[in-house]
Order: C-alpha cells, then sequence, then structure tokens
C-alpha cells in the first residue's frame, strides 16, 4: 500500500511522534510511507527511516492556502500513486478531503482531540473511517459530529517499547543498580498552553516544596507560535511561587526517552479532556509511575491505585498529596510502575497500534459502500428487491444501504442483500430544503462509493449528488440527472419494472439472471394470520381465494367495481365451495363492505387489519390472488402465490412483472393505458372485465382449466 499522512507540522508532540513512528513501522513491512507537514525537528528522523517528506503548509487556515493546498496535494497523491490520504488534524483534514475527492483516493481521519463542532472541525469526521485512541473519543465523534458507529475505528496510541526501555532493563545493562538519586524529579512533557494545566502543577510543587526542598521539576515543550507569551507568564508565576530555581524549562526535546528515565514521577495536569494521552504510556514504558487527572482518555489508560493515580482537574492540593504519597512509599511507586509497564506491554505497545491502523488501511481498500435510492411507493420498493439481490452478488462484501420512503421501509425490515435501511420522510421532516439538506449531511457522512438511484427523479438525483460519491448511477432522464455522472438513456420499448432496473445496473456489470421480488414475514406474522382465519372459522383445509377490492386512493381509475367483485365470489361458493377474503388498507373498508353486502357467500373481510408483512403472510395462504394493478399485485408475486391481474387505465407490460403463475387480464380499448388517476368515461376499461372471465383465469390455478395459458389476456368489449 502506498500511505499518505498530512498533519500541520513534525514538532516534538505526541501526534507528530506516532505519525513518525507509524511511518516508520510501514516502510518496514514493504508500504511506501509518504508525510506532508509544514516540517520540524522530525522531519531528519523520518526520512532517516525511509519516508518521503514534503514540506508545504498545511496548517495554515487561510482559505486561499487551503485551496492552493489542495491542488498541490493532489498533484502528490497522483505523482506517489497513493490509495490512502490520513490526515490528523483539521485544516489537513479540510485539505486531504478535497484532494483525495479529485483524485478518488480513500480519505481516512484520526481524531487526536476534543473538537467544537463548528463547519471547521467537521472534516475529522468525514473519513472512510475515522480513527479515535479511546472510548470518550469515539462518543465525542458520535455525539457531537453524528459519525456513524460503524465508521469508528477504536485504536490506542502505541509506543516504541525497543525505544522506551523499562528502567530495570537499563539498570541490567549497566550491570548494577542504580544509586538514590539525591533530588525527587518531576516531569511535565506536553505543549505550554492554558488548557495544559501548567499552572496547577507550579501550585502543587509550591506546597511540596515547603516540605521538600530537594523536589525538582523538569517542563518539556514550549509555548506555540500563537501564544509564546504563554511561557512568559508561567515563568513570572514560577518567581511569584517561589520555585524558580527548582523548575527548569527544558522547551522542545526529542530525547523524550531519556529525560523520562531521570524522572521519578510524571505529571499530566490538563484541565481539559485528552483524548488519549501518549506521554503517560510512554513514561509508563518507561516505568515512571503517572499522576493524571481524571479526564478523557486519560481515564482508558490509568487505573486509579493500580498503574497510575487520578486526581481532580485544576486542584493543585490533589496533584501535590498524590506526589508525595509516591515519594514516601516506595513500594506503592514500584508496584505502580510494574503494573503499568505489564499494561503497556499488552494493550499499548507500537506495534500492536501500527497493525491495527494497517488493517484498517486494509479494511478501507476493500470495503465498498453502496448506496440504494428508492423512495416511491410499497409496491415500487418492492420491485426493487432483485435488483438489490444482484448487487448483493456483485459486491458480496459491500457495505449495502437503501434510502427508502417511511410508509414502504417495512418491507425491507428481513431482507438479507443490504445492511441498513436510510429512511426517507418526504412529508416531515424531509419535505423542506432545510430538512432535505440535513439528510444529505447524514448520507454524506457514510463516505459512499457508489450510488444507485432507482427512483431517477429531481430529488433522487439531488441526493445522488450530495452524497459526494465518486461513481452515480441513474438514467438519463433530463431531471436534473446531469448530477448524475454514470448514467444510460431511457429506451423507448417499455420494460417491465425489475428490467427496467437492470438496464442501469448494467453499467455496473449487473446482469438479471434468477431474480425475482421476495419478502421475508416473520413468525409472528404467519401466527396472526392463523389466529385471524381460525376467528373466522377456517382452518388448514380450505382454500382461500384473496380479492384486493381497491387499488390506491391516488388511483380511483385502477378500481374494479365491487358488482363484479360480489359475482366472482358468489361463482367461486357456488361452483369450487371456496371463500373470497377482501384485502386492502384502511381506506377499503368501505368498498370492502359493500361488496361483501353484495355478496351471498359471506367473504371474510381483512381490509385495514394487517400491517405489510402480515399482508404478505395472508396472501401466502391463498390459492390465487385477484388484484388491480397496485402493490399487493408485487406482494403475491413476492410470495410466489398465483396471481390475476387486472388492468385498464395502466400498462401491463410496464408495470407487471413477469413471473410463473401470472395471468394478466386487460381492457383493450382505445383510451387505454390512458395513465388518469380519474376516469372521465366513469372506469369504462375496468368495467369491461366482467366476474366469468376473471373467474376462468382463477380456474386456471384451482386445476379446472389447466390448458389456460395466456400470460396477457386483452378484453376488447367496446
Amino acid at each position: 500500500m502506498n500511505i499518505l499522512q498530512i498533519l500541520p507540522e513534525l514538532e516534538v508532540g505526541g501526534v507528530e511522534r506516532g505519525a513518525v513512528d507509524l511511518a516508520g513501522y510501514l516502510v518496514q513491512k514493504g508500504h511506501k510511507s509518504v508525510v506532508i507537514s509544514g516540517g520540524g525537528g522530525l522531519v531528519k528522523r523520518l526520512r532517516k527511516e525511509g519516508s518521503k517528506h514534503y514540506t508545504l503548509p498545511v496548517g495554515k487556515k487561510s482559505p486561499v492556502t487551503v485551496i492552493m493546498m489542495i491542488r498541490k496535494v493532489a498533484k502528490i497523491i497522483l505523482e506517489e500513486d497513493i490509495d490512502i490520504v490520513h490526515a490528523r488534524s483539521r485544516v489537513p483534514a479540510i485539505i486531504g478531503s478535497g484532494a483525495a475527492k479529485l483524485t478518488k483516493r480513500i480519505f481516512i481521519t484520526t481524531a487526536h482531540g476534543y473538537y467544537n463542532t463548528g463547519l471547521f472541525s467537521r472534516p475529522m469526521s468525514w473519513g472512510r473511517f475515522v480513527i479515535v485512541a479511546s472510548r470518550d473519543m469515539a462518543e465525542h465523534m458520535m455525539k457531537d459530529f453524528a459519525t456513524p458507529y460503524d465508521r469508528i475505528r477504536l485504536i490506542p496510541r502505541g509506543v516504541n517499547l525497543d525505544e522506551f526501555r523499562f528502567l530495570k532493563q537499563i539498570d541490567a545493562a549497566a550491570g548494577e543498580k542504580s544509586p538514590r538519586k539525591k533530588d525527587f524529579i518531576i516531569g511535565v512533557v506536553s505543549r505550554i498552553t492554558p488548557l495544559k494545566g501548567h499552572a496547577d502543577l507550579f501550585r502543587a510543587v509550591a506546597m511540596i516544596f515547603r516540605k521538600m526542598p530537594n523536589v525538582k521539576l523538569l517542563v518539556v515543550g514550549d509555548a506555540p507560535h500563537s501564544k509564546p507569551r504563554y511561557r512568559e507568564e508561567l515563568e513570572a508565576l514560577t518567581r511569584q511561587l517561589g520555585i524558580s530555581s527548582v523548575v527548569e524549562f527544558m522547551g522542545q526535546r526529542t530525547d523524550i526517552p531519556q529525560i523520562l528515565s531521570k524522572l521519578d514521577v510524571l505529571v499530566l495536569p490538563t484541565r481539559a479532556p485528552e483524548a488519549f494521552g501518549r506521554v503517560i504510556i510512554e513514561a509508563q514504558a518507561v516505568g515512571v509511575p503517572v499522576v493524571a487527572t481524571r479526564v478523557g482518555g486519560v481515564t482508558d489508560i490509568i487505573r486509579d491505585g493500580e498503574n497510575g493515580l487520578l486526581v481532580f482537574p485544576e486542584d493543585p492540593h490533589s496533584i501535590a498529596e498524590a506526589i508525595t504519597r509516591l515519594f514516601k512509599d516506595n513500594g506503592l511507586a514500584r508496584s505502580i510502575a510494574a503494573r503499568a509497564r505489564k499494561d503497556v506491554e499488552d494493550k499499548y505497545s507500537l506495534t500492536s497500534m501500527a497493525e491495527k491502523t494497517v488493517k484498517v488501511y486494509e479494511d478501507a481498500i476493500k470495503l465498498r459502500k453502496i448506496l440504494v435510492i428508492k423512495l416511491s411507493a410499497l409496491g415500487d420498493v418492492i420491485l426493487s428487491i432483485p435488483s438489490l439481490q444482484a448487487i448483493r452478488k456483485k459486491f458480496p462484501e459491500a457495505v449495502i444501504k437503501m434510502l427508502v420512503g417511511e410508509a414502504s421501509s417495512s418491507v425491507l425490515e428481513s431482507c438479507p442483500y443490504i445492511n441498513e435501511r436510510i429512511i426517507f420522510e418526504p412529508d416531515n421532516r424531509d419535505k423542506t430544503w432545510k430538512g432535505l439538506l440535513k439528510l444529505a449531511g447524514r448520507l454524506r457522512k457514510e463516505d459512499f462509493d457508489i450510488v444507485v438511484d432507482l427512483q431517477n427523479n429531481r430529488t433522487s438525483h439531488l441526493l445522488s449528488l450530495l452524497t459526494m460519491a465518486n461513481l452515480r448511477y441513474g438514467y438519463d432522464n433530463g431531471k436534473w440527472s446531469i448530477f448524475l455522472n454514470k448514467k444510460i438513456k431511457d429506451s423507448v420499448v417499455p420494460a417491465e419494472p425489475v428490467m427496467h432496473q437492470f438496464r442501469a445496473l448494467a453499467m455496473l456489470g449487473i446482469d438479471r439472471k434468477d431474480e425475482v421480488p421476495q419478502l421475508w414475514p416473520k413468525k409472528e406474522d404467519y401466527e396472526w394470520v392463523d389466529d385471524f382465519l381460525r376467528q373466522n372459522w377456517v382452518d388448514e383445509r380450505h382454500v382461500l381465494v384473496g380479492i384486493n377490492v381497491a387499488a390506491s386512493t391516488r388511483w380511483q381509475s385502477k378500481r374494479w367495481p365491487v358488482e363484479e367483485i360480489a359475482e366472482l365470489c358468489d361463482a367461486l361458493a357456488k361452483k369450487h365451495d371456496i371463500r373470497a377474503v377482501f384485502t386492502g388498507a384502511a381506506l377499503d373498508i368501505a368498498p370492502a363492505k359493500e361488496a361483501a353486502k353484495l355478496s351471498a357467500s359471506k367473504p371474510i373481510i381483512a381490509a385495514g387489519k394487517t400491517n405489510i408483512m402480515q399482508l404478505a403472510a395472508l396472501i401466502s395462504r391463498f390459492k390465487v390472488y385477484v388484484t388491480t394493478d397496485s402493490a399487493p399485485l408485487h406482494i403475491a408475486a413476492a410470495v410466489n402465490v398465483p396471481v390475476v391481474a387486472l388492468f385498464g387505465p395502466t400498462d401491463p407490460e410496464r408495470h407487471m412483472t413477469k413471473v410463473e403463475n401470472s395471468i394478466v387480464l386487460k381492457s383493450d380499448i382505445k383510451c387505454s393505458p390512458c395513465y388518469k388517476s380519474v376516469c372521465p368515461k366513469n372506469n369504462r376499461c375496468m368495467k369491461n372485465i366482467k366476474a366469468d372471465e376473471v373467474l376462468k383465469a382463477v380456474e386456471k390455478y384451482l386445476g379446472s382449466d389447466p390448458d389456460y395459458v395466456n400470460y396477457v389476456v386483452n378484453i376488447t368489449r367496446v
């Protein structure tokens, strides 16, 4: 793999040392390591260990500089043939994300700190994976930046155990036991900023100094370039406290292992939550007891009283007590040091950290994230299931998510071909532009590689673009399809809905084979059906025929007359001793009752009593199902029940999935198909379809007329 790390600078700090350590490991394992930073004291070591370094101002916040850097970094990515762009800070994340998007490379971030939730910080959540060093940081990224859980990777920082050697090993190498030092040396290693709590430690040292005049404090690190006067303020504080003679400001240092080996205790007095605290495990590796404030990721490392001591932030008194406790109890200090070293060996070695990071890189390269969009009605979502099955066959290891309308989402609850449903609420929160943009933001966070737009309307095309996916597939239909970058012109020859979808899928190298609509009712759905039928004096011996009494409320023109429904019920009862079951939504209860009133055969009314999956389980109980062009037609096909479909104002060649055991009765009059939701001619096409003709089609599946084989029967009655 070819890996690019990008961070503001390479001065001495936990983030910087971690980047250099990882770069060295990558080179050792035969990978290509490239680092872009603003330069610093660690560049020499980085290059010596085999990595390539580019010095660029990738830490500057100037918008002009950021734009320039995106172009320059993109050029480096192409020249070095980079596979993974790994950003470790906010401005580098903006630059790295933009450059990765331009070059279609994978982008990863490591969140090293607690960021504010402004726009400037959001790129830290844009990585294909977001690496965090502690559980507290994981919670921060999920809660404050809505980073999906499946994109979080917890990798504690690691320390090079060959470089940070345990003091007992050093003593053994020297061939003698080290003598007790005259001074009790306390150390703090971090940038000098107000949030790091140096002032609290200085006040604690002042308390200790009154009782322990041999105490000494080493301050390793310096103030950032943006706050150079803060070190001067701390130096003035030491003079005020009367401890300037025992405090040594050492500035930036590269010999951290050697400095730590001189300490009797390391203190991390930070006031703000720490993402992890690398210097803690470095001190523990050397065998130096640690006193740290109880904040953030520090509590992932230190178990109070076992492998370190925890104190409350901004409490100099408790810091002084903890340090004094270690000074007085040498046995406690040794036992803490021994346990801490064992923890570092088990959990925080450089090898462990680097191996886990490389695994993240490998997973990111192998992983494909696919979004399928289908926002429309229930029947259309059911008809998209063959496409989902085919996409899963093509990409068996991919993460596939489906953006689906709220009303239709339940049919995908148990779908084995997708990993997750993302709910679109057109009648609620997603109706406004604000809601749509919020949904787009959520989709962007998923970091999809591929979008398959099966909806193909303006909303779906816009959402496809806003995912920022590199590949966006769909139909070039003039409805903002400019937002797609992989598109196909629609054919003038009508295609049934599943094949229409597969025309678009062909651009991904997917051909239709044996995929058909499917549904997955649960055990409790079948149990509900059994109980419902028992209440209507039906058991397993009875043969049932289902009749869908209505169509969508928007499509009044699709309704089959209730008089014909009643006549069919009576014919089934008289000729075959079969009861009919009326299905439909709650709005269909009225026509169901009207048809039942006209019938002498006492049909069972299930309209308004089932949810979608209960309806699927109920339809699976039928010998044959009679329905107009509506969602239950596709439900019957999905549960493999013979269907007699009645078509009038719409074209079955465009809306009927050709499956086994299906017959279409189509009213073949001059004005059909008209695609008018309300018929100006009093539903003449549907009235043309008579009960006796439907009965003949039903009898094919009852065994009475096996020679009735036509798929489409055109009824030409005028």
